[in-house]
């Protein structure tokens, strides 16, 4: 039997080298999603997150042996958490890398009329490679498809030698006029010369070394928690399923925008050009405080529907006050037979993405509310 310090700190099992699949910014921490699947459930349980990020409560949940349902709105966390709970065949994914690759020079007009910050980000070889892929690859319905996505999108943009872009971060987009002033004050207006085919063929053969994970049944829905919701309570009412973990973190209100934040790897997903709020419901900041009280309300209640007399609520939210009241007002609403309310502080040990990216808020840290019945 795999150890979970085996997962959470080393590279030389399957399960390891998957588990941290998928930079993403405001993720669990891994160890934490372990440690506190062990010890809020056991073996078979069902569990559930309906913020569920990159994945990583349902990866570590399907990894102990339990089944895990995830939901997420967000296609590039989506992307890695599905991905990586079940990764397609690796001879599949290189014979896929390889049709796309023959396809580049198809886009050599395309790639000439792009914008001046696309030309800086990635050299020539490169760009054509990701216009290919970003019209070609299927990865909403083919598992190879989103295997070979999910992959490029790892190593879209991050520091020179990383990844295929000149100097960027990895975890977050920057802005196009912020990228394009960075380059040319650093004298970095040429991007690294890369083979996108030899590039991957390396992160694949480094990624499947040790094989694919051992999961419980699991797996993360692409989609809107308030919409989703709605059948999942239906069919667990039919089947007679109770989950008895609900572990999840909502996304803190006003802090971050996870579609300008992902911005670029988007745009290979067929978005925009350029980094700019979506309009859609729940797919951009929170700034009104009605709009994050109705998500945490109706998520939350459907949520209640299907979990057991007997569940555990594990929600981490952000420490100030009215994300806190809010959401602590919310759980006990719809929880009103656990009785055990504890609360536990989580600060900051260092800077965190939100504060080095802009983010200057006094109050940091976050708070994990846990109810448990008697």
């Amino acid at each position: 039997m795999i150890k979970t310090v085996e997962i959470v700190k080393g590279f030389n099992t399957p399960e390891s080298r998957w588990a941290r699949f998928g930079p993403y910014y405001a993720m669990f921490p891994l160890d934490f999603a372990f440690e506190v699947i062990e010890k809020y459930s056991k073996k078979g349980d069902f569990i559930i997150d309906p913020f569920a990020g990159r994945g990583s409560s349902i990866y570590a949940g399907g990894i102990l042996g339990r089944r895990s349902l995830g939901i997420e709105i967000n296609p590039v966390g989506w992307l890695y958490g599905s991905v990586k709970l079940r990764p397609a065949a690796k001879e599949l994914v290189i014979k896929r890398l390889k049709d796309i690759y023959s396809k580049r020079n198809y886009y050599k007009r395309a790639s000439e009329l792009m914008p001046v910050f696309y030309k800086m980000c990635y050299c020539d070889e490169v760009l054509k490679f990701l216009l290919a892929a970003r019209k070609h690859l299927n990865w909403r319905d083919d598992n190879v498809d989103a295997t070979l996505m999910s992959i490029l999108l790892v190593y879209l943009h991050g520091k020179i030698g990383e990844g295929f872009s000149n100097q960027m971060q990895m975890t977050k987009s920057m802005g196009i006029n912020y990228s394009i002033n960075w380059w040319k004050k650093h004298n970095m207006t040429n991007p690294p010369r890369i083979n996108p085919l030899e590039f991957v063929l390396r992160k694949i053969e480094w990624r499947y070394e040790k094989g694919t994970p051992n999961v419980q049944e699991s797996h993360v829905i692409f989609g809107d928690s308030t919409i989703e919701l709605k059948q999942i309570v239906q069919e667990a009412e039919k089947a007679g399923i109770k989950f008895s973990l609900l572990f999840t973190s909502p996304p803190y209100c006003s802090v971050t925008d996870y579609y300008v934040d992902q911005w670029l790897r988007l745009w290979l997903l067929g978005g925009p050009q350029s980094h700019k709020s979506l309009q859609e419901q729940y797919k951009s900041r929170f700034v009104s405080k009605k709009d994050y009280y109705n998500l945490l309300d109706t998520v939350f209640g459907k949520c209640a529907a299907i979990m057991d007399e007997k569940s555990t609520i594990y929600v981490r939210t952000d420490v100030r006050p009215f994300t806190y009241n809010l959401t602590f007002e919310i759980l006990t609403k719809h929880f009103p037979n656990h009785v055990d309310k504890k609360v536990e502080s989580r600060p900051f040990t260092k800077k965190t993405q939100t504060e080095i990216c802009g983010n200057k808020t006094k109050n940091t840290g976050e708070v994990d509310i846990i109810l448990t019945s008697q």
